[in-house]
């Protein structure tokens, strides 16, 4: 019931502070220009918003601050689902918004690259720019020998695992858990910039790859697999509201959108926002 509950208070949050519709009654996360895009957006904030007992207000936000305002409440449910879950993956762990990924220990020697590209433009010009700044960011601190030794010696200082990150001893900076990108909606050149986003994390890592992932409100399926179909760039996509998209999808009766609306949850490619903190832990 946890969990359920933290999806309602999103869901609650993003309606307060991200969802608006127009005076026609066409909500802020749809493609005004197409009909289904409308027609799915409506059927699907209905019924989330059916357990709320709240009301979607009619109000004109800049993309900017729904943009804001989405990251923000991403950040809160994923850091509140998450902690529940310490069990399963016990740490000490961080929540960031637009934290540079050269920041932690993965990453941290593209911050002298950078530096050498800022001295030498035309070099900058061919090799782009490697610090990336995700919208949400999620860390782990370096663990002190001794909890690692608290109910048993395991490692002594200077015998052994003198490289790992993950001990303090060897390391103080963060080590990058995962990589989310928020997208209220979905455009073919913001898909791009997210699955650019995801090569460079995969490409400059010294260590581990991070999960990379994205969240989305986006209501047409055509869109959601513009992110989703394919493997590589990204481990997964996650939609704010999964079960009442399919119910929408299906009420509105398209029978191409539901076809690819089940080929990427089948194909493991969507998923709903209440299995991130899950998929975070494993």
């Amino acid at each position: 019931m946890k969990h359920l509950e933290l999806r309602r208070a999103y869901h609650r949050q993003l309606c307060r502070e991200a969802l608006a519709l127009s005076e026609a009654g066409v909500p802020n996360s749809t493609d005004k220009s197409s009909k289904a895009s409308v027609a799915i957006a409506r059927r699907l904030w209905q019924r989330v918003i059916a357990p709320l007992e709240c009301e979607i207000p009619v109000r004109r936000l800049s993309p900017q601050s729904v943009g804001k305002a989405f990251e923000m409440a991403t950040r809160a449910y994923l850091e509140q689902a998450f902690r529940t879950l310490e069990r399963l993956r016990p740490g000490e762990w961080q929540f960031h918004l637009n934290a540079h990924i050269h920041d932690f220990v993965q990453y941290r020697h593209l911050a002298d690259l950078n530096r050498t590209l800022r001295q030498h433009p035309a070099l900058r010009a061919a090799l782009g720019d490697y610090l990336i700044a995700p919208d949400i960011v999620i860390s782990r601190l370096p663990v002190a020998d001794e909890i690692i030794n608290q109910d048993e010696e395991l490692i002594a200082n200077a015998e052994a695992a003198t490289l790992t990150p993950l001990r303090r001893a060897n390391n103080a900076t963060p080590m990058l858990h995962a990589s989310i990108s928020c997208k209220w909606t979905i455009r073919s050149d913001r898909s791009q910039n997210v699955r650019t986003e995801g090569l460079n994390l995969i490409r400059n890592r010294k260590g581990h790859t991070p999960h990379i992932v994205a969240v989305t409100a986006e209501p047409l399926p055509g869109r959601l697999a513009s992110l989703a179909l394919g493997t590589g760039d990204l481990d997964c996509i996650y939609h704010v509201a999964l079960p009442e998209l399919r119910e929408a999808v299906a009420e509105y009766g398209e029978e191409t959108a539901i076809e690819l609306l089940e080929t990427m949850i089948s194909g493991q490619r969507l998923r709903d926002i209440s299995d991130l903190p899950f998929d975070l832990a494993a």
